[in-house]
């Protein structure tokens, strides 16, 4: 699978099969959306910059498995709401790039309101 269309379709086909529609709510999935994050943000906790970028093998195959639940339950939620994720995204850049021309912030951390 190589689409976010596609994923959607097999992850609803997959809560269809179980019957779980029910309980996927938009708040119910934005929850476990933030939890799923939680737990990638966990994975890190402690680790120094440097440990960060050259996980291990099995920490690095934990963060891929609780990566593709936040995908999974961003799809969904998305799906839910019938929120084109790709459109979304482009809205967001084009939107980002106006906030933040390349010419005034590269190399510069702070937000567009502080520059």
């Amino acid at each position: 699978m190589r689409d976010l269309p596609e994923l959607a379709a097999r992850v609803r086909e997959f809560v269809a099969e179980r019957d779980w529609d029910r309980f996927h709510s938009p708040k119910n999935l934005a929850m476990a959306l933030s939890v799923e994050a939680s737990e990638v943000v966990e994975l890190f906790q402690w680790l120094t910059e440097e440990e960060s970028a050259a996980l291990d093998d099995d920490r690095h195959r934990r963060v891929a498995e609780e990566l593709a639940d936040v995908l999974w339950f961003l799809v969904r939620l998305s799906d839910r709401l019938d929120i084109d994720l790709l459109e979304a995204a482009e809205r967001k850049l084009a939107a980002n790039a106006a906030k933040y021309p390349a010419d005034r912030v590269r190399g510069d951390a702070r937000k567009y309101d502080e520059y």
